[in-house]
Formats: structure tokens, sequence, C-alpha cells
């Protein structure tokens, strides 16, 4: 079976195609440019730069495939939610049901965080975990959710949001201090070169409300150590190690609550270095490789594949 993946979410134009034998992933993807300084972009300008990527990306996937694409699976909203609506991800739909009517093929729609935790178990070889009830963790630019996935007898994955930040996301702090130092947006990846040679200068204190975290004071506590004197490496590992606190809490108070189940830990922020090794040690938490964490295509196809074929 061949499928292919399409999620056109606010920063990445991203394709993917599964094939069973030999069972394979093939990536490719593309990074909406955003104008230095800035920290984001306007939804018309998300839509306009997907349309003019998604051609490029889908070619690099379906040049050399094995054979005629089986399914289609394509992210439609950021949350499995009803109210959840973002324009940028109508051209990865209409694109997904243009390709699916061409060929006579389905179309399985699911959503950009449902595809993050598909994608990071497919990425830590862990698709076993679909087909029973675990904590999963999606840190990014839009999102500090954890939620409770459980599989349905259709083969998909029902998310329920069980906590989150109450105010700024883990991926905002962490660009907003890229950018107080200096980093180009999105600052992730370099942010986690930087905090790899600091030190922490003050050891955090999450501020938690039961499982929910709160995140708006990191920006001013960076800022403060950097008008102080702090060194940038410094103030880059304080932010991590506070969006590290955060996780911790989050985690433990869930665990708590829920019992023993498995941890996932997805989306861009989870690619970070010191938090994957943090959370590891902690709780036995399971991460991908970066490609897999960050945005990308290869969840709504490993998402397809489920509920078309029944197995993974």
């Amino acid at each position: 079976m061949i499928v292919l993946g399409i999620d056109t979410s606010n920063y990445t134009t991203s394709a993917a195609l599964w094939q069973d034998v030999p069972s394979s992933m093939n990536t490719a993807s593309q990074l909406l440019n955003v104008q230095p300084g800035s920290l984001g972009l306007r939804q018309s300008e998300a839509v306009f730069q997907h349309t003019k990527a998604l051609n490029a990306v889908l070619d690099r996937v379906l040049t050399n495939a094995p054979g005629p694409v089986d399914a289609i699976g394509v992210s439609v909203s950021p949350r499995s939610e009803n109210d959840s609506y973002m324009p940028c991800f109508l051209v990865g739909r209409m694109a997904a049901h243009a390709i699916g009517s061409a060929l006579s093929v389905p179309v399985v729609e699911t959503s950009h965080q449902a595809g993050h935790i598909a994608a990071a178990a497919f990425g830590a070889g862990r698709t076993d975990l679909l087909n029973s009830r675990f904590l999963a963790f999606h840190f990014s630019g839009g999102t500090t959710d954890a939620v409770l996935a459980e599989p349905t007898a259709d083969h998909t994955l029902h998310i329920t949001h069980v906590a989150g930040s109450l105010d700024l996301k883990a991926g905002q702090a962490i660009d907003r201090v890229g950018g107080m130092l200096g980093l180009a947006f999105p600052a992730g990846k370099e942010l986690d070169k930087l905090a790899l040679q600091g030190m922490a200068p003050l050891k955090p204190k999450p501020v938690m409300r039961d499982a929910d975290c709160s995140l708006s004071g990191i920006e001013n506590q960076c800022r403060q150590l950097l008008q102080k004197g702090a060194r940038a490496q410094d103030v880059a590992r304080y932010c991590i190690e506070c969006v590290g606190a955060a996780a911790a809490g989050m985690t433990q108070a869930l665990l708590a609550r829920y019992g023993d189940l498995p941890v996932l830990y997805a989306g861009g922020v989870m690619s970070n270095t010191l938090l994957q090794q943090q959370l590891s040690r902690r709780f036995g938490g399971i991460f991908a490789p970066p490609a897999f964490s960050s945005d990308n295509a290869a969840g709504v196809a490993v998402l397809a594949k489920w509920k078309i074929a029944g197995e993974l």
C-alpha cells in the first residue's frame, strides 16, 4: 500500500509517501519565508506561500514513487476539535481532494496535532502506541497541549485535551527569547545549540495550576537576565529549563491523574536536545528524531494508512 500525506501548517509545507514493501517513509518539506525581525506570518501570506511551494514539495516525494498512490491523508485543522480552523490548511485540503478525485482514491482528513502525534510515534518506532491508551504532549509555536490519546473501533485516534498552557505557548516563548538574542525566526534550532553551551543562572520553578502551566513570565525573566549581564548561552539555557520544568510539572500531574501510561512527546519544541534528555530520564518519555518532531506530513500518511487498512 502506498499512501501520500500532505500538511500545510502555519510555517511549513510538507508531504510524505508511505510504502509498505519495503517499509519506508519518504518526506519533503519547505519552510515558509518569514521576514527578518518578524515573529510570524499573516494567514493570507501563509496561504500564498503554501500555494507556491506545494507543487515542488509533492514532486520531491512522488518522483520515483514505486507505484500508484492508494490513498491520501491530509491535515485540515490545527486540532481535532469542531471549532479548530486556520486558512492555511485549506491549501493542503484542496490539493488532497483534487488528487484523490483524479486518481479515484480515498482521502482521509485528520488534524495537524494528530499528525504530529502519529509522526512522533512512527519516528520513534512505536506505532504500537496507537493501538492503546497513552499520554501525548504537543509543544510547538501554536500549542502547548497535553492530550489523552485512545484508538477508536474504526482505526482513528481519539484525542482529549487534558492540560495546556494558560497563556503563552512554548514555541512562542522560545521564539521571543530567540529574537531577543538576535536569532532568526523560528529560533528553536539555534536556541537549542546555544543552550547546550550554557548554564542556567537560576533554577526555574514551574508556574502550575493543577496540570496546566503558565509560561508568560519566561520572556521577562530572560530579558532581566540579559540586562543584568548574563551571557546569551546562559539565557538560552534558562529559557529551555523553564519550558522543561513546565513540561515535567504537567507530566507528573497527569501521570498521577491517569496512572502509569506511556508518554509521547511531539512537536517542534520537543526536538530540543535538553528537553529530550531531561524528560526521557525522568519519565521514560518517548521521542522521535527531529525530522518527525518538527512539522511534517508523515503522521497524516500513517493515520490514513491505519484508517483504510485497519492496521499499521
